[in-house]
């Protein structure tokens, strides 16, 4: 367990030094130059090797009930969740980029509940409620050093909005069918 804390932690840690310490990060790219997202990458690298072991090597005990529906509004949220993963991480202009500041974040978030909603376990508790506090925390941190939210102004054209959707399609079906290779838990079954 105690690998997964310092797994989820050291991710959080990483992600959110740039927005709580600007200056500090200024100076530390300043000092480092090119290497300095080497250095961050590394960190996240071995921050997501904690996670994996942490993971493995805990004991899924139970910590609350989920609810009955819980499993069946997953799926739903998990799909939710790739098309905002996808939107964020797509360099053009998506209608979901319009209308949510951050789309990866909030699809981390989303991610989160739903797991949460269908894992009542420690294991997921750590992991999942700790990477939905530090979504809700990066969009906070990185609001408030932005100021205030300029729309882009680019709409999406129904193509580029198809190709989001059917690669949103294609990643849940790839994700559903190796979730038990992956992660340790069948989906059904």
């Amino acid at each position: 367990m105690g690998l997964l804390i310092i797994g989820v932690l050291l991710w959080s840690a990483v992600h959110l030094y740039p927005s709580l310490f600007p200056q500090r990060r200024a100076q530390f790219i300043e000092k480092l130059g090119s290497k300095y997202q080497g250095v961050f990458a590394l960190c996240i690298v071995f921050s997501i090797i904690l996670i994996v072991l942490g993971w493995r090597s805990t004991v899924p005990n139970p910590v609350y009930d989920v609810p009955s529906w819980g499993r069946g509004l997953n799926m739903l949220t998990m799909f939710i969740a790739i098309l905002l993963l996808g939107a964020g991480s797509s360099k053009g202009i998506s209608r979901i980029k319009q209308t949510i500041r951050h789309p990866m974040l909030t699809g981390v978030a989303v991610w989160g509940i739903g797991h949460l909603l269908a894992n009542g376990d420690i294991r997921s508790v750590i992991l999942f409620g700790g990477m939905t506090i530090w979504a809700i925390v990066s969009m906070i941190t990185i609001s408030w050093n932005e100021g205030a939210w300029v729309k882009p102004a680019e709409v999406a054209g129904v193509k580029r909005e198809g190709i989001l959707l059917g690669i949103t399609v294609v990643v849940y079906l790839v994700l559903f069918v190796s979730h038990r290779w992956f992660a340790g838990m069948p989906i059904v079954g």
